[in-house]
């Protein structure tokens, strides 16, 4: 991937009409569809988040981890941060989808702390940045409730406005920057210009895939779930939305434990896992192995089409869990579904799982990891009202993580 004309700066209308950005954001009432927004009152909540803001990432090399998510995954460059603007240390590449954005970061510099995080946890998500109205108030609140505030609230100003943020610490190296970006209009954060790429996708392909970010998953230590879970609770006044422990998430020979928080309006969901006693290692146990400690396994991508996203996902060259053919065939799985958008024979052509609940249904599909070591993937999800995570679909699902952990010798 290039970048057009990247060492010139656009004349300021023009840089003003591109920080604004045209990928049009998904709406509250799409929010809803999409992925399960609810109704809350932001006025009683002691830690209000208006959404998701970036997923940042620390790559080993930012150019080709940019250009994968443009080419593979249909995201479009909106900003720039490297050399050619005066930043010495990095590369970083601001890619969005409808309302994900996504930061990739690569050392520029030998010497940067990038590149003995990237030694030790190789490609990973390193700050789940969150959106929220008064970023004093919300670190405040977490401060006096036993959180690490890795970065004080502070201004960054330049043409296009102010924006303020700081940074709380949670699982691993793993942080939340907390922004406020209500007085800001520029591209992304002061440092950073509008550019785009020359890529062109091939004729025919959707403009976007996805349309937003359902939930980003995070694998901790045995016995550190539920301190985690009271974490979110006590110092985000997140609430506990859904339990899988037993039956529900393991198999022959591996099992896990889950529960998954949220805030107040369902926008941001954390499901928090932990290995559990198994006979063989379970995909947590080879996370944590391979990315050294706790961190973020993998992120939901919701979309409104999962068929027309996997058949292009595929057509440019990514790599999805299989399902056997028994998954469809069993009466057990007809029965409980019932209807759904698309005949089950066009799911198994795909490989994709549908599960339903007493909201209504949806579909997923798990890419194999994209990253060298077997940390980080993708989900791509299609709700239909239903407000779970495929509860139904966990067996199968590990069953086919196993398989892969077993051809890698890790299970």
């Amino acid at each position: 991937m290039t970048i057009d004309n990247l060492p010139s700066r656009p004349a300021a209308s023009d840089r003003l009409r591109v920080a604004r950005n045209d990928e049009p954001r998904p709406t509250d009432g799409e929010l809803r569809r999409l992925v399960g927004l609810v109704e809350h009152d932001d006025s009683v909540d002691p830690f209000p988040v208006i959404g998701w803001d970036a997923l940042v990432w620390v790559v080993g090399n930012a150019t080709q981890t940019a250009h994968f998510l443009e080419s593979a995954f249909g995201m479009r460059l909106e900003a720039y941060s490297g050399p050619e603007t005066g930043n010495r240390d990095n590369k970083a590449f601001v890619l969005r989808s409808g309302g994900a954005r996504f930061v990739v970061t690569g050392a520029v510099d030998p010497d940067s702390a990038l590149v003995a995080h990237h030694h030790r946890h190789g490609d990973g998500v390193v700050d789940i940045a969150l959106e929220v109205p008064d970023v004093d108030r919300c670190a405040e609140w977490a401060r006096t409730h036993g959180a690490t505030i890795l970065v004080e609230p502070h201004d960054e100003t330049d043409e296009f406005g102010t924006v303020r943020s700081a940074a709380v610490a949670t699982y691993g190296e793993t942080r939340h920057t907390l922004i406020d970006r209500s007085k800001y209009y520029g591209p992304y954060l002061p440092g950073y210009v509008a550019r785009r790429s020359n890529y062109q996708p091939r004729a025919g392909t959707p403009v976007r895939l996805f349309q937003a970010i359902d939930h980003v998953v995070g694998n901790v230590e045995l016995g550190m779930m539920d301190q985690w879970v009271d974490f979110y609770r006590r110092v985000m006044g997140f609430t506990n939305m859904a339990e899988f422990v037993g039956d529900d998430i393991a198999t022959e020979y591996s099992a896990l434990m889950s529960k998954v928080v949220a805030n107040g309006n369902h926008r941001v969901k954390f499901p928090l896992n932990e290995p559990a006693a198994g006979k063989k290692r379970s995909q947590i146990d080879e996370y944590l192995e391979f990315y050294r400690g706790p961190g973020v396994q993998h992120i939901a991508l919701a979309t409104s089409d999962i068929l027309t996203c996997v058949d292009t996902l595929r057509r440019e060259g990514v790599e999805f869990l299989e399902t056997p053919d028994t998954y469809y065939s069993d009466p057990e799985l007809r029965a409980r579904i019932g209807h759904v958008r698309v005949p089950v024979d066009q799911l198994q052509r795909r490989g994709i799982l549908v599960d339903r609940d007493e909201d209504g249904y949806l579909l997923q599909i798990f890419c194999k990891p994209i990253t060298d070591r077997p940390t980080v993937f993708f989900e791509l999800i299609e709700r239909h009202g239903s407000l779970g995570f495929g509860k139904g679909n966990f067996k199968a699902l590990f069953q086919a993580i196993e398989r892969e952990q077993e051809s890698r010798g890790n299970l």
